[in-house]
C-alpha cells in the first residue's frame, strides 16, 4: 500500500519541457537559466513560465537564454537582452518602473476611490435623512399608534 502511494507520487512529479538537446553541459549554468527560466512567460501559454511550457516560442527563448548563459552574460543581462527582443510582457514578475507602475498603483487607488464614494454616499444618505424627517401629520399618526 505505501509502495503504491509513493510510485504515484513519483508519477505525480512535474513534466518540465525542457529537452535533453537543450540542456547545457556545465550543471551550474544549467541551473542558473532554470532559476531564470521559472521568471519568464511563455507568450503563447500566458502564465506558463518558459521551463514548463512545450510550446515553439517557449523552446525559442529557453534556447536563447542558454545562448546568453554560455556567452558569459550575467542574469541580469541575460534577462535584458530577453526583454530587448520580446518586450516587458515575458517577465511573470514586471517590473515597477516606466509605465508599470501605472498597473501596480491602479489596484490601490481604486480601492481608495472606491471606498471614498462609499463613504460620500453613505454619509449623503444619512444628511438626507436627517433633513427629510416626519411630518407633523406623520409624528401625530406615529403617536397614535404607538400609544404615547
Amino acid at each position: 500500500m505505501i509502495r503504491a502511494l509513493l510510485l504515484l507520487l513519483a508519477l505525480a512529479t512535474p513534466v518540465w519541457a525542457v529537452e535533453l538537446d537543450e540542456m547545457l553541459a556545465d550543471p551550474a549554468q544549467e541551473a542558473r537559466a532554470r532559476d531564470l527560466s521559472k521568471g519568464l512567460r511563455c507568450l503563447v501559454c500566458r502564465n506558463e513560465n518558459i521551463d514548463d511550457s512545450h510550446a515553439t516560442i517557449a523552446r525559442d527563448l529557453r534556447l536563447f537564454l542558454r545562448e546568453r548563459i554560455a556567452a558569459g552574460d550575467t542574469d541580469e543581462q541575460a534577462i535584458a537582452a530577453i526583454v530587448a527582443r520580446y518586450g516587458e510582457y515575458v517577465l511573470l514578475n514586471p517590473t515597477t518602473g516606466g509605465a508599470n507602475i501605472l498597473l501596480w498603483l491602479a489596484g490601490p487607488l481604486l480601492l481608495l476611490l472606491g471606498g471614498g464614494i462609499a463613504v460620500a454616499t453613505l454619509r449623503r444618505r444619512a444628511v438626507a435623512a436627517e433633513v427629510t424627517g416626519l411630518s407633523e401629520e406623520e409624528q401625530a399618526r406615529l403617536r397614535e399608534l404607538t400609544g404615547d
